[in-house]
């Protein structure tokens, strides 16, 4: 059999075996509080310190359904074209791991909140881009776990661990899995459609404003089940893909899930039905744990918690917050925009579109509005950690930066400045422009003065330019520019200059 290590070409193994993918994806919710309980939900607070008699499963607690996460679960369900259940409820799945101090997970079986979706997404090919319909099996609702720490050992999991850390804080957290059916016929495309398909479902996530999404912090996580097949013969035995921890790392897994298989295969082997652990490192998965025996979770009732009913007038009443569906948002943006498909993705990762689109709103021309927000304020945003819309600075403040732009009053490298204040906390727009001097020098005869000065220290470029080699007064605006630091209009610089010499363009 074929070890972890060994590989096919992927373009190789495609020529024999059909992939047949499946994706699991976990959505925490972005509420105030845990699922049955008041704790808050803050990422990054000190260990066990958001924790309570309920969701420390302690005797006697008694949990109380959060409603603001069958809200947003319904509204996902909506958004992703599913049914919504007139009826179902909440079961416990049964396991001893110490993830769950209750010993039981509170979760959905056989009776989830929401079934039979679809969501379409684009991919790219050598013929253009190409549509595929990932089919969605449910969306239900569980309760996260708790974090578990692994300290010694050489993999930092719990085999060959000297000892383990538990941190309650995330146990509890409203947690909605969005399991897909079985995705067939994709080929060669298959990494390709599962890493659109996540990026499609984060999409939604964020218009819908119930998660921020950010796979670093496990806010959203990706499970992958791969299988190969020889066309025309039954279907491989699947293996399950986790730690897969960023949109890049979904392709990568899928990509290298295939390669593995089809050398097993290749060799004779049988492919394990098993967990396995991707690498970010090495792009490689590594083997977890069997699940050669199906596990009996002992799934019942859970009899703390009356049923789900949502009424049609509610499902309704959700169904208008809907906002626009981002694939046909982007089609709209892209054409009002005149933009191509590289630079919306660009706006799209950075989280960057209602900002673009609100600053085009407060009257800032689409191309000076994606060149800030994408430009210098998303450099400052990565260098912080911190999402644009946390920056300290307003779509107000951008039109106000680019009105001065417009009346001469600032250029770009003034803005840059007035930004840097701004998000320092110097101050609004104009009070940063006082403070620091920023205006742009207007006055004709201060910079016929700093005209002067650059040709009397550069004589021979002045003779150059009276010749006719224009080109040569780009040494004189810049020594200009140099003289009052960038504060002088340049095109107004060159007209001035050219002026004094005689010379026209």
């Amino acid at each position: 059999m074929s070890t972890n290590h060994e590989t096919v070409p992927f373009e190789e193994a495609m020529t024999r075996y059909e992939p047949i993918i499946g994706l699991e994806v976990h959505v925490e919710l972005g509420t105030n509080s845990k699922m049955f309980c008041s704790c808050s939900t803050t990422f990054g607070a000190e260990p066990n310190t958001q924790v309570c008699p309920v969701c420390l499963g302690l005797p006697g607690s008694m949990p109380v359904l959060n409603r603001v996460a069958v809200e947003s679960t319904i509204r996902i369900g909506l958004a992703l074209n599913c049914d919504i259940a007139t009826w179902c409820r909440f079961a416990r799945k049964n396991y001893f791991y110490p993830d769950m101090p209750k010993d039981y997970q509170v979760s959905q079986y056989d009776e989830p909140l929401c079934t039979n979706g679809w969501l379409d997404v684009t991919v790219a090919t050598d013929e253009g881009p190409q549509v595929v319909r990932v089919e969605i099996e449910r969306v239900h609702m569980e309760e996260d776990t708790g974090k578990l720490t692994h300290a010694g050992g050489a993999t930092g999991r719990i085999h060959g661990a000297d000892y383990s850390l538990v941190d309650y804080n995330r146990a509890g957290i409203p947690l909605i899995e969005i399991v897909t059916k079985t995705v067939l016929g994709t080929g060669t495309l298959a990494p390709a459609v599962a890493r659109a398909y996540v990026t499609e479902l984060r999409d939604v996530m964020r218009a819908l404003g119930v998660s921020d999404v950010r796979m670093e912090e496990g806010s959203l996580r990706c499970d992958a089940n791969l299988s190969l097949n020889k066309p025309g013969e039954g279907w491989g035995t699947r293996s399950e893909t986790k730690n897969v921890n960023s949109l890049r790392s979904v392709e990568r897994a899928v990509h290298s899930e295939i390669e593995r298989q089809a050398a097993v295969l290749d060799s004779g082997g049988r492919v394990i039905q098993e967990t396995r652990h991707f690498q970010e490192d090495t792009g490689r998965s590594i083997s977890g744990r069997s699940k050669e025996q199906a596990e009996d979770y002992r799934y019942f009732p859970e009899p703390d918690l009356v049923p789900i009913a949502p009424s049609l007038a509610w499902v309704e009443e959700l169904r208008a917050t809907l906002p626009e569906v981002p694939s046909v948002k982007r089609a709209r943006l892209q054409n009002a925009w005149g933009i191509n498909e590289f630079e919306l993705a660009t706006l799209v990762n950075a989280g960057a579109v209602e900002l673009v689109e609100a600053s085009i709103a407060e009257g800032v021309d689409p191309a000076a509005a994606r060149k800030w927000w994408t430009g210098e304020l998303l450099r400052v945003a990565n260098e912080r950690g911190v999402e644009l819309s946390e920056l300290p600075v307003t779509v107000g403040q951008i039109a106000r930066v680019e009105a001065l732009i417009a009346d001469g009053s600032l250029n770009d490298k003034l803005a840059r400045q007035v930004f840097e204040g701004v998000l320092a906390g110097e101050g609004d727009v104009d009070f940063v422009i006082a403070q620091r001097g920023l205006a742009v020098v207007s006055d004709n005869g201060a910079l016929l003065a700093a005209i002067d000065e650059a040709l009397a220290a550069q004589p021979d470029v002045a003779e150059k330019i009276k010749s006719g080699k224009i080109q040569a007064a780009g040494a004189i605006v810049g020594a200009v520019m140099k003289t009052t630091k960038g504060q002088a209009d340049a095109a107004k610089v060159r007209a001035l200059l050219l002026e004094r010499l005689g010379v026209s363009e």
